[in-house]
């Protein structure tokens, strides 16, 4: 009994209050040693999935991936995007360093298509990151897709409106990012697997939805029309 208690309390999904517990799964490095601090020095989980809250799309978002997406794209893992609202922008990854050949784009037409194909992308061996933007979900279905992580030991990011920062949720990750005027990205933890939420940091963004394009290799701007079909 003691060594299968002893097993439990080990497992960084078993929550301890103040006693952080590093989690077995190996993270990947934010690239913001400041928000590698908040983060308890432990990055973006893999094999589980995180949520970025956000009012709406185009705050700089994206940018907080650039340096994963750079890293896992020399290392020949792919990149997949699901149902992105806008298009990528392809000249602005490329300034980024990231591979082109190792991002793919999903388009589904329908919730459940759009679950099978993120079950899959999570699950794949050759997956580094997943993003999706699923909109509504239920928590069966985070549930689900957390497994999914866990099994292909990928980084599954979704990013959702921030009122559903209000609702109970499985992934390992949460996090509630809010724009200010100085172009900075605020990041709230709002819960992280093994330790205490409540952590905040702000990261300078270079470029935002809605301000001019600048010649700078960290810019991802939208919005783009997307194509129908």
């Amino acid at each position: 009994m003691s060594e299968l208690l002893e097993t439990l309390i080990r497992d960084a999904r078993i929550w301890r209050g103040h006693e952080q517990i590093r989690q077995a799964q190996p993270e990947e490095p934010t690239g913001y040693q400041v928000l590698d601090r908040q983060l308890g020095t432990t990055g973006w989980p893999r094999g589980a999935l995180t949520e970025c809250l956000v009012d709406h799309f185009g705050i700089g978002e994206l940018q907080l991936f650039l340096p994963l997406m750079q890293a896992l794209s020399h290392r020949n893992r792919t990149i997949f995007w699901l149902n992105p609202p806008h298009l990528p922008y392809a000249p602005a990854l490329v300034r980024a360093d990231i591979r082109l050949e190792r991002v793919i784009l999903v388009r589904t037409k329908d919730t459940g298509d759009f679950l099978w194909a993120l079950d899959n992308c999570l699950r794949s061996p050759v997956t580094g990151l997943v993003m999706a933007w699923p909109g509504r979900l239920a928590s069966r279905d985070i549930r689900r897709l957390q497994l999914a992580a866990e099994a292909g030991a990928s980084v599954g990011v979704l990013f959702r409106e921030r009122r559903y920062s209000e609702h109970n949720s499985p992934a390992a990750l949460r996090l509630e990012l809010e724009a200010d005027a100085q172009l900075q990205l605020k990041v709230n933890v709002l819960k992280r697997r093994g330790g205490w939420p409540g952590q905040h940091c702000a990261l300078a963004m270079k470029h935002r939805t809605g301000q001019p394009l600048q010649e700078s290799p960290a810019i991802i701007q939208g919005p783009w029309a997307t194509t129908a079909g």
